[in-house]
């Protein structure tokens, strides 16, 4: 695909795809359409210096861990092209068919982290530091408002949490130094502040 343009026609189909797909969907605990998660992760990339392609592929880096695994991925292959589908690829945690069919949430975790600690492409470093910043100022957010419940929407305890993003935001801010990185590693700071100090 081209990044002759800043914004083009794929930009216009990827937005099109990614409604389609997790239009119906919410994020967990809040309500809000998911549809929101994937456009600020997108603005994020693109904030960062992403190219149309990294911003394509913004749109779609849930697309195969939770709609049709690596059946997805080939199809966002011939759709978006190579360089989408590899960072599709690399973003997700299962490559399962059926989502309910994950490994335990641990044993993804760790095979994400190994397999971002090997990874040089500045593409999906990008896009992997946007996401997990958006779901960090996310947990935060909702930290401020609900409190120690808001842990109860995941699927492991706030610790293990706070393991997984910390060990992102290290690796992250080694492998992708810049602002990303840097508000990524201030969001898990606090995160691990407010759950030291919960609310009474």
């Amino acid at each position: 695909m081209s990044d002759s343009l800043p914004l083009g026609p794929v930009f216009s189909k990827a937005l099109g795809y990614a409604a389609h797909l997790h239009g119906a969907h919410v994020r967990k605990g809040s309500g809000v359409p998911y549809v929101s998660h994937l456009l600020s992760v997108c603005a994020l990339v693109l904030e960062d210096g992403g190219r149309e392609t990294e911003a394509v592929a913004a749109l779609l880096h849930d697309a195969a861990e939770d709609h049709g695994g690596a059946r997805r991925v080939e199809e966002i292959r011939r759709e978006f092209g190579d360089e989408v589908a590899t960072i599709v690829e690399h973003l997700s945690d299962s490559l399962a068919e059926d989502s309910r069919a994950k490994a335990p949430w641990r044993e993804r975790k760790e095979q994400y982290l190994a397999r971002l600690a090997t990874v040089d492409d500045v593409a999906v470093l990008r896009v992997s530091c946007a996401d997990k910043l958006h779901n960090a100022r996310s947990i935060l957010a909702d930290l401020d408002e609900a409190g120690a419940a808001t842990w109860e929407r995941f699927n492991a305890p706030p610790e293990e949490q706070l393991w997984y993003y910390g060990e992102l935001a290290r690796i992250l801010g080694a492998k992708h130094p810049g602002p990303l990185s840097r508000h990524l590693a201030r969001a898990v700071e606090d995160i691990a502040a407010h759950a030291a100090t919960p609310r009474p």
